[in-house]
């Protein structure tokens, strides 16, 4: 069973609340994977980009700047997709307006603080990041 959960997150300062995709198991439901990339996307970015990542995400209306359409990064970028850029704007080394800026924090944080510990963090960002270059439209 799917359902919404507005958590309290601190990201670099800033004091943001998240709502986070999550999942309630039956004795009879598997736990989904700890770093699936597909699953990451839904429990920590659908409710902001939308279950198909193009930006319609159930809390998209309420943000000051709308969610990007993550399946366009390549095509943004001369049809290459940055795995490191992406890495980046994740973990929150590289910035983005709505992304760690008040409206959502780094998740490179917020992973950090998770029940899982910080030493997970990479491998979770590299999944967001495998899962979000597999979702790329073509040109």
């Amino acid at each position: 069973m799917k359902s919404f959960a507005i958590r309290l997150v601190t990201a670099g300062g800033l004091i943001a609340l998240v709502a986070a995709n999550t999942w309630a198991q039956s004795a009879s439901q598997p736990a989904p994977a700890k770093f699936g990339g597909s699953e990451m996307f839904s429990r920590y970015c659908a409710t902001c980009h939308g279950a198909r990542a193009i930006g319609d995400g159930p809390l998209a209306a309420m943000l000051r700047k709308p969610p990007a359409n993550l399946t366009l990064l390549a095509l943004r970028n001369g049809g290459v997709f940055s795995g490191e850029m992406v890495s980046r704007i994740i973990d929150g080394r590289k910035p983005l307006a709505g992304h760690g800026g008040g409206d959502m924090p780094a998740w490179g944080d917020a992973f950090g603080r998770s029940s899982d510990g910080p030493d997970t963090t990479p491998g979770k960002i590299a999944a967001l990041v495998d899962y979000l270059e597999s979702i790329q439209q073509k040109p």
